[in-house]
């Protein structure tokens, strides 16, 4: 009993030195953090001059010192949180979080020990961590893992998501025109408008150049490039979402419910399968696209195995990711592959539809073939006869996108092979004309990509195409447009006007009032945007005709890519107008106002209705 009197005023000593202590603890570690978020910035700046400008060894020596420096201030900080605050550090860590963590102090081991005399396996050990390409790698992924942290904290200020999203790109924009400049992208130099207009057309990708990409970039400038071109078309919060996520673990729940809302999980819990789902599918495909344009090459274009390698990943990421870049002279017109290639453009068309019909439903397409294996497995194999089979497998929004998506290429393959059958198509055999108009009816939903010089295209062709290009491709894909859904559900809606009905009706579900509205909106803002710069460019491009001016504005806005030989010939102030709509695409209408406009609070009344005359 007396022990236990004794020992009450050390216990609230502790306590009060605890609660005493722990502000300034706070303090130290915020500061910290913010010092750490600068040297992860100040890394990246670093690894960019390192690799973009061709550098002295006075400039490699502090190129060398500052990543030493940053790898002490890494160690401090990961050591400063495990010591003074354990069991926060403990619970937002995830597994891979604590592996970075551990590899990070494994490098003290060439401090600490001298460098074994013998060789063998412990001075290979010893090597390995003391190497420079360890730690570079290390330091990078520690560093991106700390700004990927910091972009999705902000969420967590209830800063507008939309805002967030829309800053995400031009962000990366401003970066890749940046990097586009360096002397070792390019081969001759570039302006930086034209290196801004490239930048734009990747990240958003689009797939507008104004200078040849064959002959103006480097190898360096195409991975600068084809990066910009996989990040604008998983999207920079997916990748910034993941990576928090997936290292970090444990985020605020009003950030879990941002990030669910971007990539439409189902529910919190799912949230990371979901993330998981976007970038397995995205790296399965690219890589079994890749696969297949390798063998459709192989051996026909004068190339070398790497060079094949690299042209096959650069257009399979192109094509999944809607970009419509290309590595050769004339995008895929050039002769090397125009001709006896029918594999390659049915390849890349097929990247084209998967990555534009969205990452919705390859999820719900990937459930609903596992549930059906699994279901034939126990009925067949395990001989279970009373496996009893889901009504519901496709959602509504996967069955409007496939349908939509089908009635539309065997629409506009039919009708491309007809008007261009003895037109832009004459002197190809009849499978080259129908693998080719199969091909130029997926490009303009919504990959840049050109086979056939557009110019040649008859003028039914042309209008044909940008209808397809305003349509565009499936919503929450890497595709542009309207959206097939939105497309879909005003016409549902006039369908509806038409008969009579007083709700729209579709595969027996009833579409929700906020649905029609919002679709609607999205196709009025976009006629009215892509009439504004229709109206601009005819001002400062006089000599352009008003079908190049419709087709370029159109392309841009739906981020297509696709041009009558306009874009090269665009002035400086064209240009900006054209980089202004390509952005504004890949962000989205909606998006992009909402983020700019302050948002009305929900009000608890309404006001008495009325009706205005209408025809």
């Amino acid at each position: 009993m007396q022990d236990n009197i004794d020992m009450e005023p050390l216990h609230k000593l502790f306590i009060y030195r605890k609660k005493l202590v722990k502000p300034y603890i706070e303090r130290l570690l915020k500061w910290m953090d913010g010092i750490t978020y600068m040297m992860s910035a100040l890394l990246i700046l670093t690894l960019v001059y390192e690799h973009g400008f061709l550098i002295s060894f006075e400039e490699m020596e502090v190129i060398n010192m500052l990543y030493h420096f940053v790898w002490i201030v890494f160690l401090v900080d990961i050591s400063l949180h495990l010591l003074l605050n354990y069991s926060d550090t403990k619970r937002k860590y995830r597994g891979l979080a604590w592996i970075l963590s551990l590899m990070l102090y494994l490098t003290l081991i060439s401090v600490i020990f001298h460098e074994p005399e013998v060789q063998g396996g412990i001075h290979d050990f010893w090597s390995f961590f003391h190497s420079r390409l360890y730690h570079v790698v290390l330091l990078t992924l520690l560093s991106l893992l700390q700004l990927s942290n910091g972009i999705v904290r902000l969420l967590g200020r209830r800063t507008n998501p939309s805002l967030i999203f829309a800053s995400s790109f031009l962000i990366f924009i401003l970066i890749g025109a940046a990097l586009l400049m360096l002397p070792r992208a390019t081969y001759h130099g570039i302006s930086f408008i034209d290196a801004l207009f490239t930048a734009t057309s990747a990240t958003c990708v689009t797939g507008l150049v104004s200078v040849d990409v064959s002959s103006t970039f480097t190898p360096e400038g195409l991975f600068i490039i084809i990066m910009l071109i996989q990040i604008g078309g998983l999207g920079v919060m997916t990748l910034t979402s993941f990576f928090a996520m997936f290292f970090m673990g444990n985020t605020s729940l009003y950030n879990q419910l941002v990030v669910r809302d971007m990539v439409s999980s189902q529910s919190l819990s799912s949230l990371l399968s979901t993330l998981l789902y976007i970038l397995g599918f995205t790296l399965a495909i690219e890589a079994a696209g890749m696969g297949v344009i390798f063998l459709s090459i192989h051996g026909t274009m004068g190339m070398d195995i790497e060079e094949e390698l690299a042209f096959s990943a650069f257009h399979s990421i192109s094509a999944f990711c809607n970009a419509g870049f290309s590595t050769l002279y004339g995008n895929l017109g050039n002769e090397l592959v125009l001709h006896n290639h029918n594999l390659l453009y049915i390849t890349i068309s097929f990247l084209i539809i998967l990555g534009g019909i969205g990452f919705p439903i390859l999820v719900n397409l990937y459930e609903t073939v596992s549930y059906e294996s699994k279901r034939l497995y126990h009925r067949y194999v395990k001989k279970n006869k009373r496996t009893i089979r889901k009504i519901h497998l496709y959602n509504l929004n996967t069955r409007i996108v496939l349908i939509m998506t089908a009635i539309l290429l065997v629409t506009g393959t039919v009708a491309i092979v007809i008007f261009e059958w003895n037109h832009a198509f004459a002197g190809m055999t009849v499978t080259e004309k129908w693998v080719q108009g199969f091909f130029n009816a997926t490009c303009p939903r919504t990959a840049g990509f050109s086979s056939v010089g557009m110019t040649t295209f008859s003028v039914q062709t042309l209008l044909l195409m940008v209808v397809l290009m305003m349509i565009g491709g499936g919503t929450q894909s890497t595709a542009g447009g309207v959206k097939v859904n939105v497309f879909a559900v005003v016409m549902l809606n006039l369908r509806a006007i038409l008969i009579g009905a007083d709700k729209v009706n579709i595969f027996n579900r009833e579409l929700s009032h906020d649905s029609i509205r919002r679709s609607n909106a999205t196709l009025i803002l976009y006629l009215l945007i892509v009439f504004a710069g229709i109206f601009s460019l005819s001002i400062l491009e006089p000599q352009a005709s008003v079908m190049a001016l419709v087709f370029e504005c159109t392309s841009a806005l739906s981020t297509v890519g696709s041009s009558l030989d306009l874009t090269p010939t665009l002035g400086s102030d064209s240009k900006l107008i054209v980089i202004v709509l390509m952005f504004i695409g890949r962000v989205g209408v909606l998006t992009l106002i909402s983020s700019l406009i302050k948002q009305k609070k929900i009000t608890k009344y309404k006001y008495p209705s009325d009706n205005i005359i209408i025809n």
